[in-house]
């Protein structure tokens, strides 16, 4: 289903990717024609009009409610806009801002620069505190350890982690606060 889904929309794409064919659909999207019409308004020849008209209407895309006249199908254009919008996306397609945020402060496992934009640093932190296990204590050399495999300032980081909330400590043992992040990239 999903490879038919994937061919219609594939096939969509190719249609539109003739100019020519675009300002056909241009003017059917402001009011119904006729191949005269369109070719005089476009200055295209008519059967080139005639064989855009042909293909916009074997795709559906276009209909003939009456002979010689051709209007849009926008409850076809519609349901196209549906499928492509229930797709799946892609690996790295289009990111969340907080995605968009957080890959220029994180680079390689390795964060590049402690964000000074206190929503900003809450979205490294919840990436850092990830990487602690739930329901574990960490002595703090091991905390250091683990932050310092992503940032060399792994002192300044630990102190944030707990004065935001994302960890505890009691007397050199750390553990991760359940429930307060489990964001992960």
């Amino acid at each position: 289903m999903e490879a038919e889904k994937l061919q219609a929309l594939f096939d969509f794409c190719k249609i539109l990717l003739d100019e020519e064919r675009l300002r056909v659909i241009g003017l059917l999207a402001l009011k119904p024609g006729g191949v005269k019409e369109i070719a005089a308004a476009l200055e295209i020849k008519e059967p080139l009009v005639a064989r855009h008209l042909a293909r916009l209407v074997e795709a559906e895309l276009a209909r003939q409610d009456e002979p010689g006249l051709y209007r849009l199908d926008l409850g076809r254009l519609l349901a196209l806009k549906k499928e492509l919008f229930s797709l799946p996306q892609p690996a790295g397609g289009p990111q969340s801002e907080d995605e968009k945020i957080l890959r220029r402060f994180v680079k390689e496992e390795r964060l590049v620069q402690i964000p000074v934009d206190r929503s900003k640093l809450v979205l490294v932190l919840e990436w850092l505190v990830a990487k602690f296990e739930p329901g574990v204590r960490y002595p703090e050399r091991a905390v250091n350890e683990l932050i310092g495999h992503h940032h060399s300032d792994f002192a300044t980081l630990r102190r944030l982690l707990i004065d935001y909330g994302y960890m505890e400590r009691e007397q050199g043992v750390y553990w991760r606060v359940e429930g307060k992040s489990n964001n992960e990239l």
